[in-house]
């Protein structure tokens, strides 16, 4: 596979780009290669500057539930286009925005649009501390959030497949108020809120973990969060950015129907456009300026451009079939990875929702962060070096999830557990 033009210009980007890249995870340095430079993209494959083509599973990391380059979008946002880009002033295409993440969303009554995943969980932390009157707060141990400070504690995902547990340059007043709890111990969270629920804001968390690998939640885990936050007064905040209206269309909170107080959004409501959005409880979400004191704002808040390709993806969303058709071919392709691991003999553990799924190279079964780091990451580069030269394009990284897309055909799923099967054997 020749990948020349990637390493000329991973090479020129290095001397202006920090690491050549402009997101840690994309400079494939855990699988210890260089990384692919992307020229462009339709359905289920992409194709690099080098001209080799790949079956996807990253997806954009996500938000391209449809596949990539969907007319129906691409149509769209064309006509919007010719209205302008940004006005910086409200506009009728975030009114339907709103209206449409409120009509889908079963706990969201109102909801602020901003422009990343970062902003919408740095915005709800702040409100819920302003509407709270508290300062702490509770996360888990491999569930990332962004890339705000206080949020930088054994965050998963990058921070992860980079062997770093803080960042430098988080001050310890600004780490102070975060508290890590293992994901999935309830028990744990009901010891910690009834002996500092005075001081607990809030909690959050990935309904499902998926920056650390996918993780689901354990029976009764997020109805038990629901339950000690609503006795205790914490605003309980899903993390939904990977999972809503990916694993249906009102997200996992209506998939494990639990409701919590205020919800984070992104990837997918953009349409392929940088979007994040937070929502909830009517009374929470007027606590914030102009209506109340606590303070947020953005320029590109609301873009109609990313409101236009974000409406007609959801419109799309709207039909069930949609989702099952991703349940069933995200079933197709873990059940056959899972396979193709049995027939090698090679130790694995598999977990899926929908259309998210992760394969863990360990034998011990994976319910929480430190379960999930006894993975053996090298033989995962051994893995993704040989899918790769086949044809096939995941996340590079142990830690990620997989994400199977409408554009997927049964035939892409066949090549796939195909090239699997060689990848396995090899090891």
């Amino acid at each position: 596979m020749n990948i020349s033009r990637s390493q000329e210009l991973f090479k020129q980007a290095q001397q202006v780009i920090p690491g050549g890249v402009n997101s840690p995870v994309r400079a494939f340095k855990s699988v210890g290669l260089t990384p692919l430079f992307i020229a462009k993209a339709k359905g289920s494959k992409i194709y690099d500057v080098d001209g080799n083509e790949y079956i996807d599973y990253v997806a954009s990391w996500g938000p391209m539930i449809l596949g990539h380059a969907n007319d129906e979008i691409n149509t769209a946002v064309r006509a919007a286009l010719e209205n302008g880009t940004s006005f910086g002033a409200p506009t009728e295409l975030e009114v339907e925005m709103a209206k449409a993440v409120v009509d889908a969303v079963p706990s969201i009554e109102k909801v602020r649009m901003v422009s990343s995943g970062t902003e919408a969980t740095m915005s709800a932390i702040r409100l819920a501390r302003g509407f709270t009157g508290r300062s702490k707060l509770v996360k888990f141990e491999g569930c990332y959030h962004g890339h705000s400070d206080s949020l930088l504690v054994q965050a998963g995902s990058g921070v992860t497949t980079l062997g770093l547990p803080d960042s430098p340059g988080v001050t310890k007043g600004a780490a102070q108020d975060t508290i890590n709890l293992p994901y999935n111990d309830l028990a744990a969270v009901e010891k910690l809120i009834r002996e500092e629920h005075e001081n607990i804001a809030a909690v959050i968390i990935e309904p499902i973990a998926g920056n650390a690998g996918v993780i689901p939640p354990k029976d009764g885990f997020l109805a038990g969060l629901r339950k000690i936050t609503q006795e205790h007064g914490e605003v309980l905040i899903f993390d939904e950015v990977i999972t809503g209206f990916r694993v249906g269309y009102g997200g996992a909170q209506q998939y494990y129907n639990v409701m919590p107080d205020l919800t984070c959004l992104g990837k997918i409501i953009g349409g392929g456009f940088p979007v994040g959005a937070f929502g909830g409880r009517a009374d929470i979400m007027d606590a914030i300026a102009p209506v109340g004191a606590v303070y947020q704002a953005g320029t590109l808040s609301g873009n109609p451009i990313a409101m236009t390709a974000g409406l007609t993806l959801l419109n799309i969303l709207k039909n069930p079939a949609v989702y099952e058709q991703l349940d069933k071919t995200g079933a197709r392709f873990s059940d056959g990875l899972k396979s193709a691991a049995a027939e090698a003999g090679i130790a694995a553990q598999f977990t899926r929702v929908g259309s998210l799924s992760c394969m863990f190279f360990t034998d011990e079964p994976v319910f929480d962060y430190q379960s999930a780091k006894k993975s053996d990451t090298a033989r995962f580069g051994a893995y993704f070096k040989s899918m790769l030269e086949q044809g096939i394009n995941l996340a590079p990284s142990q830690f990620e999830a997989s994400f199977v897309s409408a554009a997927h055909t049964e035939d892409d799923i066949d090549r796939t557990i195909e090239a699997a099967r060689t990848a396995l054997k090899s090891l």
